[in-house]
C-alpha cells in the first residue's frame, strides 16, 4: 500500500499571496518603530559619550576625528576627581537636601491637599485657584524676588537657603486633592464618629490608601531635587556647601576646562538616579502620568 504525497506544499502554493495593500497596512507601524529608535539613539547617544569620554586621556577628549572608543581605558579623570576634588562632600550634601526636599514637599503637600480636599472654611475654592496659578507661574519668573527675599533672611549660602524655596510644589498638592477627592467620605465621617482627629483621619485612612502615589511624587521628587542645578548655583558660592550638579562646573584643569574630568563627574553624579530610575521604573512613570495630570 502505497502512501499519498504530503498536501503541506501544494496547499501552500494554493495560498494568495499578501496583497498590496495589506503589506501597506503595516508601513505607519514600521515607520513609527523606525523613529522610536532613531529617538532613542539621539537621545542616548549623549549618555554614551560622556560615559566614554570620562575614559580617555584629556589629550584624546579633542583629537580628531573623535573616536566612538577609547583606544586604551583611563580611569585617571576619576581618580582625580576623588583626589582633588571635594566630590564626595558634594554628594552628602545632595543626599541630605534631596532627602529633606522629598520629605518636606510630600509632607506639606499633604496636609495642604487633604484640607482643600476634607475640611470646609472659608476661601477654599479661592485658595485652590490660587495654587493652580502658582503651578503654572515658571520657576524662573520667581527667581529675582525670591532671591532678594533669601538675601534679606541672611540665608545665602546656607542650606536653608537652598531648601525652603524648594518646599513649594503645587503640582503634589494638586496630584493629591485629585487622588483625596476620590476616596468616600464616608470613611472619614465614620472615623470622626469614633472620635479621630483630622491628622489620624488622615494618616490612618487617606495616606494608606494612597501609599502608590505618594511613593511614585516621592521618586519623582527626588530626582528632580537632586538634579536641581539653577537654584543652587545662584544661592550657593561656597564650594565645599555645593551640592553635585553644580559642583560639576567647578572641575577645571589650569589649561581650562577638563573634558574628561568633567564628563567623570557628571557620570558620578548620574549614578544614583540611574539606579533609582533602574530599580524603581514603574514608579516613576506612574509619578510622571500622575504629574501630567493621568492616572496609571
Amino acid at each position: 500500500m502505497t502512501s499519498s504525497p504530503p498536501l503541506a506544499p501544494a496547499v501552500a502554493a494554493t495560498r494568495p499571496a499578501p496583497s498590496l495593500r495589506r503589506r501597506l497596512s503595516h508601513l505607519p507601524g514600521a515607520l513609527v518603530t523606525v523613529l522610536t529608535l532613531l529617538l532613542a539613539g539621539a537621545w542616548v547617544f549623549p549618555l554614551y559619550w560622556a560615559f566614554v569620554t570620562s575614559l580617555k586621556p584629556e589629550n584624546d577628549t579633542v583629537a580628531l576625528p573623535p573616536r566612538l572608543w577609547p583606544e586604551t581605558i583611563d580611569f585617571s579623570a576619576y581618580t582625580y576627581i576623588f583626589q582633588n576634588s571635594p566630590v564626595v562632600r558634594w554628594y552628602l550634601n545632595s543626599v541630605v537636601s534631596s532627602l529633606v526636599i522629598t520629605v518636606m514637599v510630600l509632607l506639606l503637600s499633604m496636609l495642604c491637599a487633604y484640607a482643600l480636599s476634607q475640611i470646609n472654611f472659608r476661601g477654599r475654592r479661592w485658595l485652590y485657584w490660587l495654587i493652580l496659578g502658582g503651578f503654572m507661574i515658571p520657576f524662573q519668573a520667581s527667581l529675582i524676588p525670591l532671591f532678594i527675599l533669601v538675601n534679606k533672611l541672611g540665608l545665602v549660602n546656607d542650606v536653608m537657603g537652598l531648601i525652603l524655596p524648594q518646599l513649594a510644589a503645587p503640582v503634589a498638592v494638586v496630584i493629591y486633592k485629585q487622588f483625596f477627592d476620590q476616596i468616600p467620605g464616608e470613611l472619614g465621617d465614620a472615623a470622626r464618629i469614633d472620635g479621630a482627629s483630622e491628622a489620624r483621619v488622615l494618616f490612618s485612612i487617606f495616606l494608606p490608601l494612597n501609599w502608590s502615589i505618594t511613593f511614585s511624587l516621592a521618586i519623582v521628587t527626588f530626582i528632580a531635587a537632586w538634579n536641581n542645578f539653577l537654584w543652587p548655583f545662584i544661592v550657593m558660592n561656597d564650594t565645599a556647601k555645593l551640592t553635585i550638579p553644580v559642583g560639576i562646573t567647578q572641575v577645571q584643569s589650569a589649561y581650562g576646562v577638563a573634558y574628561a574630568k568633567t564628563m567623570a563627574t557628571a557620570v558620578t553624579a548620574a549614578v544614583p538616579t540611574i539606579f533609582a530610575y533602574l530599580i524603581f521604573q514603574r514608579r516613576v512613570t506612574e509619578g510622571v502620568m500622575a504629574t501630567a495630570g493621568l492616572k496609571g
